[in-house]
Parts: C-alpha cells; sequence; structure tokens
C-alpha cells in the first residue's frame, strides 16, 4: 500500500526532531587537538567519532587520533580500510595499538577509495572474515551503505554485497550497526531504509547527513564522494536562497522525525559529515538534540 505524502506541520515537533537526534556521530579526518578539546564544549561525553584516514596517509596516524579522542572522553570509531593493508601483519600491528593505547572497542570497515590493492584484503568482507578484528578485542563493526548509490558500483552488486557481509558478521561475536554515506534527499533516504526493514534487516542504521557547510564546500566534498544524484535537488537556486550560502540537514532530519512510518523505520540514529568543521557540526546538532530550535516551513532554524 502506498504511503501518504510527507506532509510537515506549520508548528513542527520540536520534541520529535530532538529524539531522533539523540545519540548522533561525528566524522572527521584527522581533528587536530585543539579541535578536540573544544569539542568536549559541544558534544556529550561519549558521543561517537568516526576518523576517517586518506589514502595518502599512514594508518598508522589513526593511532595518534583516537588515543586524543578517547583522552577527551568521546568513543573514537577508526575506519579500517582494507585495501591500504600490505599484509596480516600490517593489520595486526595496527589493531593492536588502537586497541591498548586507544582503547579502540569499534570500527567502520570498508574497502577503502583506491583502485589498487596493497596486499592481500580486496574488501572490507576480506578483512571481517580474516578473525583479526575479535582476535584484538573489537567487539562492534559499522558497514557502510549508500542510500544515494556508489558511483562505481551496481545498485544490485551493492545489495548484494551487503547481504554478504552481514552473514559474515553473524558468524563471529560481533555487533553491527549500518553506517551511510551521506545524502541530500530525504525521500531516497526514507525509500532506502523502507527497503532494507522490507529486506528483513532490522539492524541499527546511522543516516548519514552533511553537517552545516558552505555551498563550495559541499559541492567539493559532494563530487569527491560520488554523492550526485540527489546533490542536484539540494542545491537548486531556491535553496541555495534559503540556506543563505550554507547549507545544514534540518529539512532531512525533520523529514526523517515526522515520517508516517518511523516506527517501522527501525533504530536509526543521524551521522554527520563535519567537512572539516567538527566543533561547529557538533554545536549545531547538540542544540537541536536539546531542543532549542525554530521550525521554519519544511526544516528548522537552530537556536544558540
Amino acid at each position: 500500500m502506498a504511503l501518504p505524502a510527507r506532509r510537515l506541520s506549520s508548528a513542527g515537533s520540536t520534541e520529535t526532531i530532538a529524539t531522533v537526534l539523540g545519540g548522533f556521530s561525528l566524522e572527521a579526518t584527522f581533528p587536530k587537538p585543539a579541535e578536540i578539546d573544544a569539542l568536549k564544549r559541544t558534544a556529550p561525553a561519549g558521543t561517537r567519532i568516526y576518523l576517517s584516514c586518506l589514502p595518502n596517509r599512514s594508518p598508522e596516524k589513526l593511532v595518534e587520533y583516537a588515543a586524543n579522542v578517547r583522552n577527551a572522553g568521546f568513543e573514537p570509531v577508526p575506519h579500517l580500510t582494507a585495501r591500504a593493508y600490505e599484509s596480516r601483519e600490517m593489520v595486526d600491528r595496527l589493531l593492536s595499538r588502537l586497541t591498548t593505547e586507544a582503547g579502540v572497542r569499534s570500527a567502520l570497515v570498508i574497502a577503502g577509495d583506491r583502485d589498487d590493492v596493497a596486499g592481500p584484503f580486496t574488501s572490507a568482507l576480506d578483512l571481517m572474515e580474516s578473525g583479526a578484528l575479535e582476535a584484538h578485542g573489537i567487539r562492534e563493526v559499522d558497514i557502510s551503505a549508500y542510500p544515494d548509490g556508489h558511483p562505481k558500483i551496481d545498485d544490485t552488486v551493492l545489495r548484494r554485497a551487503l547481504a554478504d557481509k552481514l552473514a559474515a558478521v553473524a558468524k563471529r561475536d560481533l555487533k553491527v550497526n549500518i553506517t551511510s554515506q551521506f545524502c541530500f534527499d530525504p525521500d531516497h533516504i526514507l525509500a532506502w531504509l523502507r527497503g532494507l526493514r522490507a529486506d528483513g534487516i532490522s539492524l541499527p542504521v546511522r543516516v548519514g547527513v552533511a553537517g552545516p557547510t558552505s555551498i563550495p564546500t559541499l559541492m567539493r566534498f559532494a563530487l569527491r564522494c560520488g554523492v550526485r544524484a540527489s546533490l542536484k535537488g539540494a542545491l537548486n537556486p531556491k535553496a541555495m536562497q534559503l540556506f543563505g550560502g550554507v547549507a545544514a540537514p534540518d529539512t532531512i532530519i525533520r523529514a526523517l522525525a515526522e515520517a508516517p512510518d518511523r516506527p517501522q523505520l527501525g533504530p536509526f540514529s543521524i551521522h554527520f559529515f563535519s567537512f572539516g568543521g567538527l566543533v561547529e557540526t557538533a554545536d549545531w546538532a547538540s542544540n537541536a538534540n536539546s531542543g532549542r530550535i525554530e521550525p521554519t516551513d519544511a526544516g528548522f532554524k537552530v537556536i544558540r
């Protein structure tokens, strides 16, 4: 049966929006110590901070940043990029340092955005099936997903790969989350979530959204990450005028919060990509989560 069209009330639901933002997570690439220190004044203690690693940087650098995150009272979740590792020994050394020096318990496992393969792991599935994660004390893994599709992988292949990874992890003593790439269209996200649940996947989902950032920065990262399908709608002239040159994910979050079938969407939370504005994103999210918002026609404005 077709779902009714999404209708947002003029007043909005501050409580519902704040609830959806509960337990939000943040993603950053090698945040500076000063940023992590400033984060203590904005993000709740224990917030999950996902740490991505650029292809041209040594994976070992993750240890330093993960330790900074842990020492500041947050939960570090490093990206483990399977194709970047030259050997199983390299993986063992990295995981040993992450768990012993930074107290890492969770990781996002991905293949890695590179065409060449440095060693024996060609995919995230290879790394998860190796047994290295649980051997070094990793107890929780995040699996990536793409509501907007992937620029290099067919949707059918993506769907099968997700099923294969879930099946592999199910055989191991690991808790699993699904964390998605950011997307700009709430209808794409809702359709994707509904598809997951229709496939019988009831795992917690972290829905990726872009944190508040300038339009040029947003465009640069969107094109780099292959997010094209929903970019056109987010950057139309009316939207850019509405944003005042700064894009924020308020319309997406409100649409998720007020979806008519929200109870059937299963457990989900919001995962913010900060694009270099980690502290600003955390401040925006924390204020919204505390209910300091003013509903607009389709989204909301954060009141600081």
